[in-house]
């Protein structure tokens, strides 16, 4: 006879476990979704060291106390948190602000071929592509993606008519704000009909240093043919542990580009679960990460050549770790039988700054067909000392020649992105990093390696 064993919960997953019940009614639609994803949390718990797919990010040990979901502000809220300086306003054909996890304002109109409903309309109105949110099944069970379908509350659904040539990026802004620390949820479903090319911008903004709770899914669904550019900007709260989650299912001859920028928050992890369902797709999926303090970045990404031919992925994750920081990366490519022909080439690259920054790396390749090329490769180091030597001995400071490092280091990952406006905005965000850098140097904050 077997005893029952009942696991211990962290006061985090105690809390969450008994505000589902609470909630469901008042979370619009999918009910029958919301039950299985929570359940799904429920049986596993906050992800531990002890999951593979979460070895180096203890979720459960970041995420001690669950914070309250947050309600709909109200006008005076939404005024503060949008008063803020927003580094990619006005890039968009059409800007659409959340706050808190919530559709709040919609600057200028949706482009010709473009439709876009808030997701808390759509959810209660039943709108047609509501079938499609969660359909990609390489991402069913995840942990994050589960949390944030159970508890979603709204977002946006983005439908790209065929063979419409969207002029000007979509922009979606997220700020997170208020006295308190807070937890969203929201998700994004674009749905890109056959021949169609669009740009899809989005930016997440905490302010102060709360220890704030994001968790945004977005969902990518591109048609045969279809061009897609994605660019991300994270600029958490300082305390902040942030999730997010990014899933494409590519038709057949599709393109696909997505680059991520995570510049702040305490703990954050972007996990993207790519499929090629269509045959000569092609995916250049990029990061670019600059840690300081004791911040801990986790890009995470699992790429699924599923249909013959097998298509092309590049994928190319530069971190720069200084002070206390650990930056980690896993990277999966999985090639299936049927998928002859796959060409996939997968690189994490990373600098340490100080003797106290950290970095992991764990890429993978699981080839189950004969007739592919695929290659994966991590390195880790400090900044070249022949090339700093040189850079000085022309007279540049040493300092300016550690920073000159950087930008090009990391501007290989984000000179993909098509836009030169947003493209060149990055940029000057990774300067920023490294002027904030320089000025902790000059104060004796720290000490260059």
């Amino acid at each position: 006879m077997s005893a029952k064993i009942t696991p211990m919960r962290s006061a985090a997953e105690s809390a969450l476990i008994e505000r589902f019940p609470a909630l469901k009614a008042a979370l619009p639609g999918l009910a029958s979704a919301r039950e299985d994803a929570f359940a799904t949390f429920a049986a596993a718990g906050l992800p531990t060291r002890r999951v593979e797919a979460w070895k180096y990010t203890d979720l459960r040990a970041a995420m001690r106390e669950a914070a309250p979901l947050a309600i709909r502000p109200n006008a005076a809220e939404i005024a503060v948190a949008l008063k803020g300086h927003s580094p990619l306003a006005g890039q968009g054909a059409v800007t659409l602000s959340f706050v808190n996890g919530y559709h709040v304002a919609t600057k200028g109109g949706p482009p010709n071929g473009v439709s876009i409903t808030p997701l808390a309309e759509a959810l209660t109105g039943g709108h047609p592509l509501l079938s499609k949110i969660g359909a990609l099944k390489l991402a069913q069970g995840d942990l994050a993606l589960s949390l944030n379908t159970a508890f979603m509350t709204d977002g946006a659904i983005i439908h790209v008519a065929e063979d419409a040539n969207v002029e000007g990026p979509i922009a979606l802004r997220f700020v997170t704000s208020g006295a308190t620390a807070v937890a969203t949820a929201a998700r994004v479903l674009m749905v890109v009909e056959a021949g169609a090319t669009v740009m899809l911008v989005e930016s997440h903004e905490g302010q102060g240093a709360l220890a704030h709770q994001p968790n945004t899914a977005f969902e990518i669904i591109a048609g045969d043919k279809s061009v897609v550019h994605h660019v991300r900007l994270g600029l958490n709260s300082t305390g902040a542990v942030a999730l997010s989650t990014l899933t494409a299912d590519l038709g057949a001859e599709t393109s696909l580009t997505s680059v991520n920028v995570a510049l702040t928050g305490a703990v954050t992890r972007h996990q993207v679960f790519a499929r090629f369902s269509g045959g000569n797709a092609r995916a250049q999926i990029n990061g670019a990460t600059l840690l300081s303090s004791t911040q801990h970045a986790d890009s995470t990404l699992v790429v699924e050549h599923a249909a013959e031919p097998g298509g092309e992925s590049r994928e190319l994750f530069r971190t720069i770790v200084d002070d206390e920081a650990a930056g980690v990366f896993q990277g999966k490519i999985i090639v299936q039988p049927h998928a002859q022909k796959t060409d996939g080439r997968m690189a994490s690259n990373a600098v340490l700054l100080s003797e106290g920054a950290a970095m992991y790396n764990k890429p993978e390749l699981e080839i189950f067909a004969d007739d592919v090329a695929c290659a994966h490769g991590a390195t880790c180091g400090a900044l070249d000392d022949e090339l700093l030597f040189y850079l000085m001995s022309r007279g540049i400071t040493k300092a300016e020649a550690e920073a000159l490092m950087i930008e090009s280091f990391v501007g290989a990952a984000i000179d993909f992105i098509d836009h030169e406006p947003i493209r060149d905005i990055l940029h000057g965000l990774v300067q920023d990093w490294l002027q904030a850098r320089a000025a902790r140097l000059n104060a004796g904050a720290l000490t260059v390696s």
